[in-house]
């Protein structure tokens, strides 16, 4: 599984999003977005689809590592 704290983070950052942002989009706190930035929570499946869903990316550029 890809490094989520830097794929999460650099997508987000992409987009121009605050943290704030993404978890507004996503529907869970700033927190949450925090905690996963920073690798002290792994996403719930369901959240890691929303995640990929609100990025506009697919699951694997989320979580699959560069080759």
């Amino acid at each position: 599984m890809a490094d989520v704290r830097t794929s999460l983070t650099d997508r987000r950052r992409e987009r121009g999003w605050s943290q704030q942002t993404l978890a507004e989009h996503a529907g869970v706190s700033r927190q949450t977005i925090i905690s996963i930035e920073k690798g002290r929570f792994d996403p719930s499946l369901p959240l890691a689809f929303r995640l990929a869903r609100v990025l506009e990316v697919t699951i694997e550029e989320l979580f699959t590592p560069d080759d």
